[in-house]
């Protein structure tokens, strides 16, 4: 099963964010990865949560413009030169990397880390040719 991104849409203002976030708490919907930058404008903030579809279904319901998109989390070893051991493989076969951030929990001795990239097929083939180690929908129960 694909591992679902929610992108919201905000007002880069103070608060804002808190907004979104209590909308989860109110709701018991917890956040397992976030990332926010003020780049773009609106501001984009990525979210992985424990129950996509529902957060879906709540922020629409507020208002908030949003958009899903398949994403992958993989695990990456926690040393000196582990993260390029996922980057080179996406690196060597043309795969760009669109948005990369933590996940929020550890697995052992691994970090996870949220990868969105332009073409998500190709990017799980050849992370699995490579032993990297990817994650389903267990992640939500992490």
């Amino acid at each position: 099963m694909p591992i679902t991104q929610i992108s919201v849409a905000v007002k880069n203002n103070p608060g804002t964010l808190h907004e979104v976030c209590n909308i989860f708490e109110n709701e018991k919907i917890n956040i397992k990865g976030v990332m926010a930058s003020s780049a773009l404008s609106p501001v984009q903030v990525h979210f992985i949560v424990d129950d996509p579809v529902r957060a879906e279904s709540v922020l629409k319901s507020k208002g908030y413009t949003l958009s899903t998109k398949e994403v992958i989390a993989v695990a990456t070893p926690d040393h000196p030169g582990g993260l390029n051991a996922v980057l080179r493989p996406l690196f060597q076969a043309n795969i760009n990397i669109e948005t990369l951030y933590p996940f929020i929990n550890l697995s052992g001795e691994d970090a996870i880390i949220i990868l969105e990239v332009d073409k998500i097929k190709e990017a799980k083939e050849i992370l699995q040719k490579h032993w990297v180690k990817t994650y389903s929908t267990e992640i939500y129960k992490m």
